[in-house]
């Protein structure tokens, strides 16, 4: 592969990047199905981590904070699905670390370089005796089942690898990441994985994820609600053996350009597979006042319940996405705000254009749907990614224990 510029950026096959392995098994958390896994760096990573911002924050999300925060590195991240641990009080405190340590004993390193991560039923104890039991048969391989094992009610796995070139090495960065339901992320709301050889420092890595997943993670809403468990991590440990990138060099350009297309990715990945959704839908704001009034005006649009419900009835009914503007406190021009849909202008200067109702239906036939507003009230933009509303949402979520 010929790469010299940020231009030449290419999304490959999945796989690990240099140094890293990962392994999943059953440990009996779901019925049929790999519920563990971790992934295991040859060396210690320089590591960041983004968490939830829900005040129940689970144990285990709280200790991989606890412990990326010492010294911004990891060597491995175990975790679980089927089970968040959360919700538990000092047992569920207790049970997280002794799941660090039995990894950690695992793999002949130390606690303090293990994440760990669950996912699942909020408020039952986790099962120890079966969590010692994965751990046990957990190897060091380059097995992908683990994008498979982490998911709850997901309908796939989420993965992407990017490669680019910088100091003339090749770099590579591999993400993954479950989420559907309870996404509205305020620092994260999923559980998301990016492991890459570049060699970084682990403060600039975590500055990186922080902006990044602003406008990505952040960006993205199903449902309003924001999860107890969640995190994005991120390992670097620098296999690749370039010159480690600082902020301002070409190089490191490059880099967050491909660290932006996985998270974007990913992020897109999540709206897309909301519980129940049968559309990805897109919302792009222009005329802004400024960057953070564009980011609001997007995410209130597609979370709106009103809009989102119309996109699943194929209804072109555009004033539920002017009053879903209307109840953010961005500036507004009150008489030139536009609206599209797929291309198809349905309001100019506030007012509906008078478009066919056939052919505004016919498009949200499309599994994506586009929304572009024009606040024409600055210069600045955003945008935000979610789902429809289906009936299905409510069923997968009023039988979610059983």
């Amino acid at each position: 592969m010929q790469m010299t510029s940020e231009d030449s950026i290419e999304v490959s096959k999945f796989t690990w990047p240099k140094g890293f392995y990962a392994d999943s098994t059953h440990a009996g958390l779901k019925p049929d199905q790999d519920d563990m896994g971790w992934i295991y760096s040859e060396t210690p990573a320089d590591a960041a981590g983004v968490y939830t911002t829900n005040q129940f924050q689970a144990a285990p999300t709280k200790l991989t904070k606890l412990t990326i925060n010492v010294a911004h590195q990891l060597q491995a991240v175990v975790m679980n699905s089927g089970n968040a641990n959360s919700c538990n009080g000092e047992q569920g405190e207790t049970d997280a670390l002794l799941m660090q340590k039995m990894a950690a004993d695992r793999l002949k390193i130390d606690a303090s370089e293990v994440g760990i991560a669950s996912t699942g039923v909020i408020g039952e104890p986790l099962p120890m005796a079966k969590i010692k039991d994965g751990i046990s048969q957990l190897k060091l391989t380059h097995n992908v089942g683990l994008t498979k094992a982490i998911l709850t009610t997901d309908t796939h796995p989420k993965t992407i690898t990017v490669k680019c070139m910088v100091d003339g090495k090749e770099i590579t960065t591999t993400g993954f990441c479950k989420g559907s339901g309870m996404i509205h992320p305020n620092m994260a709301t999923m559980l998301g994985f990016v492991t890459t050889d570049a060699a970084i420092a682990g403060a600039d890595l975590q500055h990186l994820l922080s902006t990044t997943v602003d406008e990505t993670f952040n960006q993205i809403t199903v449902d309003g609600d924001t999860s107890t468990n969640d995190m994005v991590v991120v390992m670097a440990n620098g296999a690749a053996e370039n010159e480690p990138l600082e902020e301002g060099t070409a190089d490191y350009s490059t880099f967050v350009s491909a660290f932006k297309k996985v998270l974007t990715h990913l992020a897109q990945e999540i709206a897309g597979d909301g519980e129940g959704a049968s559309k990805l839908v897109e919302v792009n704001v222009a005329g802004a006042y400024n960057h953070l009034e564009g980011q609001q005006v997007a995410k209130a649009i597609v979370g709106s319940n009103l809009v989102k419900a119309m996109i699943f009835g194929e209804d072109g009914n555009w004033g539920r996405i002017m009053q879903a503007i209307g109840q953010t406190t961005a500036h507004v021009d009150l008489n030139g705000v536009s609206v599209s849909i797929n291309g198809l202008q349905l309001v100019k200067n506030s007012l509906g254009t008078g478009i066919d109702d056939d052919e505004v239906t016919k498009t949200l036939k499309q599994m994506k749907v586009t929304i572009d507003v024009d606040l024409n009230a600055g210069k600045a933009t955003g945008t935000a990614w979610g789902c429809d509303l289906t009936y299905k949402y409510v069923q997968i979520n009023a039988s979610y224990r059983s």
